[in-house]
């Protein structure tokens, strides 16, 4: 199964976190969305998209100008993970909102999103990353849970594969 990570980062913080991913997925293929073309979306079978939520719930740039080309894909029956970084005490209104934008454009698109992952163990308001009381992926905060990351990466990629 071809496996791509797709992330965008300012600060390293998510593609610190889409390597660690990537190096326990052995076949997975690691690109910054910047560098990520309409081939590696289509030609994954499972796609693992990452990003930051910058300012107050807002994807960042880099994700903005790829959303075009996010909505060219036809992403019918593609089987779509989802992980989002963010810091839940000094932005709780707005904790991980970028995972919830990325996942209506996938799912307006077709895709199938796997892997939710439950609110319970974070310190937040509101967020848009959140459907059903889960979040729609693994929400991340490295700021002040750097000490859970490691295990929710292992049990999420566990839900995941």
């Amino acid at each position: 199964m071809k496996i791509s990570v797709i992330y965008g980062t300012d600060t390293g913080t998510t593609r610190t976190v889409a390597k660690t991913i990537a190096r326990k997925l052995p076949k997975a293929s690691l690109r910054h969305i910047t560098d990520a073309s309409r081939e590696d979306f289509e030609s994954s079978e499972f796609l693992i998209l990452g990003s930051p939520t910058y300012c107050l719930g807002e994807l960042p740039d880099d994700w903005t100008k790829a959303l075009p080309l996010l909505s060219a894909v036809d992403m019918t029956a593609k089987r779509v993970a989802l992980f989002g970084t963010g810091d839940q005490l000094n932005y709780p209104d707005s904790f991980v909102d970028a995972m919830g934008i990325l996942y209506d454009a996938v799912t307006a698109h077709g895709a199938d999103v796997t892997g939710p992952t439950e609110a319970i163990g974070y310190q937040f308001n509101k967020s848009e990353a959140l459907r059903n009381g889960k979040f729609v992926g693994l929400a991340l905060d490295l700021d002040n849970q750097a000490n859970k990351t490691e295990a929710r990466i292992e049990s999420w990629i566990q839900q995941i594969i």
